[in-house]
Formats: C-alpha cells, structure tokens, sequence
C-alpha cells in the first residue's frame, strides 16, 4: 500500500501538472474576484469564504481527470484489479494521493489568499480548519467521478457534471464554518456536519468506486 502511494505521488508530480495547476488555478480565480465585484474590503470581506472555498473546489475537480485515466491507459488498473491489494484500498490509496498533492497544498495556501480578500482576522484559523476537514471529501468523491468516467474519450466534461451536485454538501458547510468563524458566530453544528459528510464519504465511496471500476474493467 505504501509503495502504491509512492508510486502515485511520483505519478501526481510528473504527469498532468496537477499539482501546480490546482494551486495556480485556485490564485487566478482569488485574484480575478476583486476585478469582478470592485476593491471595497467590505465586500471582499463578506464574500471571502465562500469564494475561497468555491475556488478550493474547482481547483479539486480541476486535477480529477487524471487520476485513473493514466492507469487505465498503460494498463496498470487492470493489475492493480488482480493484485492481493482490495481493489476498495486501491482507491483509497488513490484518493489520499490526490489529496496529499492537490488539497494539501490548497489548505496551505488559501490563508495567503485571504489576504487578498480581506478575510477577517478570526476567519484564518476557520478556513484552514474547514478545508482540512473537508478537502478529504472533495478527493474521495472525485475518485467516485474519475472511476464512473475511466475509459471515456473526453470524460472530464461528464464528470464534473456527476461530481459537482456531490460536492454541494461540502461546498456549503464548508463555507459555513468559514464564515461564522470570521464573523464569530457560532459554527458547531455546520463543523459537525461537514466532518459527517467527510466521515461519510470515506467510509462509503471507495466501496462505490471499486464496485464502478470492477463494471468498467470486464
């Protein structure tokens, strides 16, 4: 398992880009707001959350396509399917890898990037802790997505309009916490039930995307 995650590690930094698109996607979309909406602080405040956790998303889905496509191309997915490995820990293998190279590094740099939108001082520490607790399930849902679409010519359009209503759970807890926690408010139970889903999809769609991967490959 632990040479399977290192394998795709290598994967995740040599092909496809990723790692550096996700992050460079996620600071053209913070930087582009305040051209869209005006420089009022303000403004830029209120909406901070929200846009810095929609631009997390976006760039999670950004990196999905590859994530079994070049598996499924040189052939690899078919022995990973026959290896003693569970095809279930495959997945889950695969979907922490994308994690570690792609909602790792957008956790890390979305405080930076509040500061471009004037996020309140006390949101900082909410907006890690929010993404930390969420970005898990963006990676694991998108593993459910990448393996409905392994195998199609041009699946990448179709799968984000399978995983998108997915994410909307997410998307709106996880902007919840992030916004009560700038303004001070009360934020337990939007944290609870963002770690529910996260808890949730775990535990539930790697059984999914295996039982999708094991119709694909017959």
């Amino acid at each position: 398992m632990i040479a399977l995650l290192g394998r795709d590690l290598k994967l995740s930094f040599r092909a496809g880009g990723g790692f550096g698109l996700a992050l460079a996607f996620f600071l053209i979309v913070t930087v582009m707001i305040p051209f869209s909406v005006g420089p009022q602080s303000s403004l830029l405040s209120t909406i901070a959350p929200g846009v810095l956790w929609l631009g997390a998303l976006l760039a999670c889905l950004l990196s999905l396509d590859r994530l079994l496509a070049l598996d499924w191309e040189d052939g690899s997915l078919d022995l990973l399917a026959t290896a003693p490995l569970p095809l279930e820990m495959v997945v889950s293998v695969k979907a922490l890898a994308h994690w570690i190279t792609t909602g790792l590094p957008l956790v890390m740099a979305a405080p930076l990037l509040g500061v471009l939108l004037h996020l309140p001082g006390p949101g900082y520490l909410w907006l890690v802790i929010s993404l930390l607790v969420g970005t898990p399930a963006l990676s694991v849902i998108g593993t459910f997505g990448a393996a409905l679409t392994v195998g199609l010519k041009r699946g990448g359009l179709l799968m984000s309009l399978l995983v998108l209503p997915l994410y909307v759970p997410t998307l709106i807890f996880g902007a919840e916490v992030a916004r009560r926690g700038a303004l001070g408010m009360e934020l337990a139970t939007p944290l609870l039930m963002l770690g529910g889903i996260t808890a949730a999809s775990i535990a539930l769609m790697p059984f999914a995307s295996a039982a999708v991967l094991r119709v694909n490959l017959r």
